[in-house]
């Protein structure tokens, strides 16, 4: 069945090649970009079956109109993909304000407008999917990258409760996790803050190391053509998973993460039960 997508950050990574696979099978796909003429190539291959438009996601008012105009032109939009996104690497302190600002307005404040902006149009048509592009990084945390992390575990959280809300609309929600992939995220897609001397030595300056090629890079298992294949089948299934995890790298650093946690869960069982109330009545559990 032909579908309509509308994803953002099309120029590049795993937006690139939905584009381009989506294109292959037949559907139509609006592709949004900060720099649409990188989509060039595959609009001269497909024609009118890729919409494009020019969008920085932090633009809320530019991301709303962006969003009406595409459902006024094409109707009926399927699947909603919000893809864009970036790395800042770096201890808190090496990075500066603007840095912090602009890493939550893309990663955390920009897929949440873009529900805010995409749902009621959803909502009238009688539903549809939303996945969000995440990452494992949002179930575990490494060192020198604490922002990071703080927006992928926020987008999490935003949609575990979303995805409830929406669900009765006949809205899907999907969650993608995908781990390291053979993508440009650690290149041209990463920015790093200030160095300071303090963190030379330290993870952050371990990773400053790895990015300029002075130190071998982490392994990159994922191929992003799979990947975005497995997250197109995902979209044909008629129940959206809420966790798509991708990766060998990603299960085995999920499965850690998780069993870690519940095991020091479990160890402070009892300190956990020994701070209610006295006139609580306590059922087994």
């Amino acid at each position: 069945m032909t579908r309509t997508w509308f994803i953002t950050g099309t120029s590049s990574g795993f937006g690139r090649e939905l584009t381009e696979q989506l294109l292959v099978r037949g559907d139509r796909v609006a592709a949004t970009a900060r720099r649409p003429a990188a989509l060039d190539d595959l609009a001269t291959r497909h024609g009118d079956r890729l919409w494009r438009a020019e969008l920085d996601v932090t633009d809320t008012s530019g991301l709303r109109e962006v969003v009406n105009h595409a459902f006024a032109e094409l109707g009926r939009i399927d699947v909603v993909v919000s893809n864009a996104g970036y790395g800042l690497f770096g201890a808190p302190e090496e990075l500066s304000d603007e840095q912090i600002d602009r890493q939550i307005a893309t990663n955390l404040k920009a897929p949440i407008q873009l529900a805010r902006a995409v749902t009621p149009h959803l909502r009238r048509q009688g539903g549809g999917r939303y996945i969000q592009i995440a990452s494992i990084g949002g179930q575990i945390a490494f060192p020198a990258m604490s922002l990071y992390h703080a927006t992928k575990w926020g987008i999490e959280g935003f949609w575990e409760a979303s995805a409830a809300e929406l669900a009765p609309f006949g809205i899907g929600v999907t969650i993608v996790e995908p781990g390291v992939a053979r993508t440009n995220f650690g290149g041209g897609s990463a920015v790093l803050g200030t160095p300071l001397p303090e963190y030379a030595d330290g993870p952050s300056g371990q990773l400053r190391r790895m990015l300029s090629g002075e130190l071998p890079p982490l392994p990159a298992p994922g191929d992003p053509a799979k990947i975005a294949a497995a997250i197109i089948a995902s979209a044909d299934e008629p129940e959206a998973p809420l966790r798509l995890t991708l990766g060998s790298d990603a299960y085995a650093l999920a499965t850690a993460a998780l069993r870690g946690r519940l095991d020091a869960l479990e160890a402070g069982r009892d300190l956990a039960h020994s701070t209610d109330a006295d006139d609580l009545t306590v059922t087994a559990g």
